[in-house]
C-alpha cells in the first residue's frame, strides 16, 4: 500500500461482521486495513499500535464499550499531541442513545450496521476526508431526537467571536451541507469555503464537523427540521 491509502482498523465482538468488512476493506485500492479487536480495551490497544487513519467502532461490546473506547482513544491522541483517529459508531439502530454518546464524545458519525457495503465505503472516505458529514439526515434525526430531552443550552461568547460570513457558514454546515454544497449556493470556492470551516472549529474548539452539528443542536441554533 502506499501512503496515499486510509489506514483502517474495526472493531466488533462479531468474528463473522469482522471478517465481512474486513474483506470488503480488502478489496479497495485506496483503503489499508491495517487491524481489529473484539473489544474496546483492545480497541484502545490497536489504536495506539496501528495508528489507523479511520476506527469502525460497534456500540456495544465486552470488557469496554464503544464509546468508552471513543473517549479514551481521542483522550490519548489529544495527550499525546497526535492526530486522532476518525471513528464511525456502527449500531443495530438508527436511533440509538448509545451512538449519540459517541458522537457527543468525539465520534466523526455513525452508521447502521446493515448499511449497503458502498455506503460504508463511502462514509470512511467522507470521514477521513473531512468535507461532509456521513448521512446527515439521519444524524439530525438522532439529535432531534435525544437532543429534545433537554433544553438548550445558552450560546457561548466565542460564537460571537465568529464573522458574519462565518456565522453563515456555520448555518450551512451545520445542516449537513458538504463543502462543495455550500460552494455552489454562495458563490464560494470550496477552498475558501474550507477555510471558513477550519476558521469556525479552531473558534469554537471543535474537533470535526459532527461536533459542529452537535454544538448547533446543543445550544438551540437549529431545529430538528433543520432549519
Amino acid at each position: 500500500m502506499t501512503g496515499d491509502t486510509i489506514r483502517v482498523a474495526l472493531v466488533d465482538d462479531q468474528e463473522l461482521f469482522r471478517a465481512g468488512i474486513r474483506m470488503l476493506i480488502d478489496s479497495q485500492p485506496d483503503l489499508d486495513f491495517v487491524g481489529e479487536a473484539g473489544d474496546g480495551r483492545a480497541a484502545f490497544a490497536l489504536a495506539q499500535e496501528a495508528r489507523p487513519d479511520v476506527i469502525l467502532m460497534d456500540v456495544r461490546m465486552p470488557v469496554m464499550d464503544g464509546i468508552q473506547a471513543t473517549i479514551a482513544i481521542l483522550e490519548a491522541a489529544d495527550a499525546a499531541g497526535t492526530v486522532p483517529p476518525r471513528i464511525i459508531v456502527l449500531t443495530t439502530f438508527d436511533l440509538d442513545e448509545g451512538a449519540a454518546h459517541a458522537l457527543r464524545q468525539g465520534a466523526s458519525g455513525f452508521l447502521l450496521k446493515d448499511t449497503h457495503p458502498g455506503f460504508l465505503l463511502a462514509a470512511i472516505r467522507t470521514v477521513h476526508a473531512g468535507n461532509a458529514v456521513i448521512a446527515p439526515g439521519a444524524t439530525r434525526a438522532l439529535f432531534s431526537h435525544f437532543g429534545s430531552k433537554t433544553p438548550a443550552r445558552p450560546v457561548p461568547d466565542e460564537f460571537g467571536s465568529l464573522t458574519t460570513r462565518e456565522q453563515g457558514i456555520f448555518a450551512l454546515a451545520a445542516r449537513g451541507l458538504s463543502n462543495a454544497e455550500i460552494a455552489a449556493g454562495e458563490f464560494l470556492s470550496e477552498a475558501t469555503v474550507k477555510t471558513h470551516i477550519s476558521r469556525v472549529l479552531g473558534k469554537l474548539q471543535l474537533r470535526d464537523r459532527v461536533q459542529l452539528v452537535i454544538y448547533a443542536y446543543e445550544h438551540g441554533l437549529i431545529t430538528p427540521d433543520g432549519a
